[in-house]
């Protein structure tokens, strides 16, 4: 992150002031002077900027500014909070919804994570070194400790990329009134918050994967002598590699302020051994009662698996689900909708054609990757239907063709059932069909795609389906009646899926807000759809003469189309239908074309456009006054989702 110039300003100032107080000129005329006295003596070879350099690293001048220009060194015991400054290395941006400060608090205790390179990535082992400006797939690592969120740099693929950041990590306290003090040694010994780290590779297409997964367990400095501790990670694969290693990061921890008492390694041994057995039995305790809960249901009807996360770790699927409040970032349950159903879809990838094992993704692994499976989408859905105070569920079952699917139910106050598509952002109410009813009485059809139903969950609560037949259009939704669903112990439940619960759970990731500016996005996006049209043209011997208007026009239509899908409700299409009536002359002929995108990438787009007959039909127009016209709208959301409106017109004049 770039400093803004008044910062820029004072550090160059207490860079200054530094160097005047170690008396630095004198000690470079000195070096000089010996330099030259010793050049002397090997002829009147002239002195070089290089070998003066040389001289200062090696007489130890070099070391000894850069040793005292360290930010720990800086004493804020007793500063004011508005002096103390920020150390002159880097921090990314924490695009979270929080605001922004340009100042280290002298009264809280952060925790400096650097990040010094990567090694033994052996599937880029062969990677060429790329040519300046040349695409190339790119590493980038993400960090989420205690609602915080941290995003490094992309840099090129290799077997040693080039990993070079730091991460200004918070470290405060949960009690009410506390998040303000100081958390000392004792304090952050109990934090057992890990620093959950996700590293993505996103290939030159601009399509991301999950490489690994990793959770730093950072207390280790707390018995470092000097608040400093370097600490090598290896990172291993996920899904079926997840024993494979993918590489290693060197890693850098230091605690600022430092601690005046620093703990005894065993101390933080025994506390996290302790944590270990205390979540080991939660876990056993569980299993115990899991499997007499299993044992009755099966009696019933046989059903679900466990899940796997990324890392291949079981998981209660209770503990995929949470509240989660996305501030200002989404104003509603349907748009919440609609910015999940934004994010690609993916299925967990088979190695040699085997048989596909479920995997489910912790949701800030989703969130950083921007795609995943029915699974991922469902349960972030219903954590966000959660967090705007609707009675959500995910739903375990089938769609046509007996495909094993996931979507979410919501439970009104008034006893109607909605089921939402996490993929679609579609919502379906729910019409029971009545078996008793005489054959002669009318049925209402379903409209949803679901076939059957296995169980539904939320966070606190798993209920299985044990009613004659799990066709959806025969269940009834009464979750009080143990007749028709078995429900699971909510204390047993909540021992192991409740947030702080267990060691073994991750945190729940705030949102991230959107890191593109909409118009910029949209004009650059529309120039080069420009370009590729008329290249397009050009080729086919064709001229092309733009209606600037007819574009504007446009706007109008593509705004209605996002409306539409985050509503539900169609509006704007009288004003648009008659505008484009003033602005094509009779005797002239419009054409339109809109489609829909989830990503930016123009030649893709326009590639996918002309697959289609009728854009190819106006990209491709002959005739009399042909005009063209393109527009393209990016509407930005959370996690650097966009849904991409491009449309294509054109009119000319009929000639029969």
């Amino acid at each position: 992150m770039s400093l803004p110039p008044e910062k820029a300003t004072e550090l160059k100032q207490i860079i200054h002031d530094h160097l005047i107080k170690m008396d630095i000129h004198g000690k470079i005329r000195d070096v000089l002077a010996e330099t030259v006295r010793g050049d002397g003596h090997h002829g009147q070879r002239s002195l070089s900027e290089e070998d003066f350099i040389h001289a200062l690293q090696q007489r130890g001048i070099v070391d000894d500014v850069m040793k005292d220009l360290n930010f720990t060194n800086v004493d804020v015991s007793h500063a004011e909070p508005d002096t103390v400054n920020k150390s002159a290395t880097r921090f990314v941006d924490k695009n979270i919804t929080q605001l922004k400060t340009t100042n280290i608090s002298p009264l809280r205790r952060y925790l400096y994570l650097q990040v010094l390179g990567g090694k033994a990535f052996l599937e880029h082992l062969q990677e060429p070194e790329p040519l300046p400006g040349q695409v190339c797939s790119t590493f980038t690592l993400h960090l989420h400790f205690r609602n915080q969120r941290f995003r490094s740099k992309p840099v090129p693929c290799a077997c040693e990329p080039d990993l070079q950041e730091g991460f200004l990590l918070e470290v405060h306290r949960d009690g009410p009134g506390d998040a303000s003090k100081m958390a000392d040694a004792t304090t952050m010994l109990s934090i057992c918050d890990p620093v959950h780290m996700v590293l993505i590779k996103t290939d030159t297409s601009g399509d991301t994967a999950l490489v690994s997964s990793y959770f730093l367990d950072w207390r280790t400095v707390l018995s470092a002598p000097n608040g400093k501790n370097s600490v090598s990670v290896e990172l291993l694969g996920v899904g079926t590699e997840c024993k494979v290693p993918a590489g290693v990061l060197n890693l850098k921890l230091e605690l600022y302020p430092p601690l005046t008492e620093t703990l005894s390694p065993d101390v933080i041994k025994t506390q996290r051994s302790l944590e270990r057995q205390k979540t080991a039995e939660k876990e056993r305790l569980f299993l115990v009662y899991a499997k007499q809960w299993w044992q009755e249901f099966l009696e019933i009807r046989p059903s679900h698996q466990s899940k796997l996360d990324e890392n291949g770790v079981n998981r209660p699927v209770c503990s995929y689900v949470r509240v989660l409040r996305a501030g200002r970032l989404l104003e509603s349950p349907r748009q919440a909708a609609r910015f999940v159903s934004l994010l690609a879809q993916e299925r967990a990838p088979v190695v040699g054609g085997g048989v596909r094992q479920e995997q489910w993704c912790s949701m800030m692994a989703f969130l950083c990757r921007n795609k995943g499976d029915c699974e991922d989408h469902a349960t972030l859905l219903c954590s966000l239907l959660l967090g705007f105070g609707l009675d959500a569920y995910v739903c375990v079952g089938t769609k046509a063709k007996n495909i094993p699917h996931t979507w979410v139910m919501t439970c009104g106050t008034d006893g109607s059932i909605t089921f939402w598509e996490s993929f679609t952002a579609h919502r379906y109410l729910h019409r029971p069909i009545d078996p008793e009813a005489p054959p002669m009485v009318p049925q209402p059809k379903p409209t949803h795609p679901y076939r059957t139903l296995g169980c539904v969950f939320n966070h606190k609560t798993f209920l299985a389906n044990c009613q004659p037949s799990d066709a959806v259009e025969l269940c009834v939704f009464d979750f009080t009646d143990g007749s028709r669903w078995k429900a699971m112990s909510e204390e047993a439940v909540r021992s192991v899926c409740a947030p702080g619960s267990t060691s073994s759970l991750p945190p729940t990731p705030p949102l991230c807000s959107p890191s593109l500016v909409p118009n910029e996005a949209s004009n650059q996006l529309e120039l080069e759809m420009r370009y590729l049209l008329a290249e397009h043209r050009k080729d086919l011997g064709l001229a092309t003469v733009w209606d600037d208007h007819l574009s504007y026009l446009l706007s109008a239509a593509l705004s209605a189309y996002e409306l539409e899908r985050c509503t539900g409700v169609s509006c704007g299409n009288e004003e648009f239908q008659d505008a484009v009536r003033r602005a094509v002359p009779d005797g002239h002929t419009f054409k339109g074309f809109p489609i829909h995108f989830l990503h930016r990438n123009a030649r893709r787009a326009f590639a996918t456009c002309l697959r289609s007959p009728f854009c190819e039909e106006i990209v491709c127009c002959r005739g009399d006054h042909v005009r063209l016209a393109v527009r393209v709208r990016v509407f930005a959301y959370p996690e650097s989702a966009c849904a991409v409106w491009i449309m294509f017109a054109c009119k000319y004049r009929s000639v029969l």
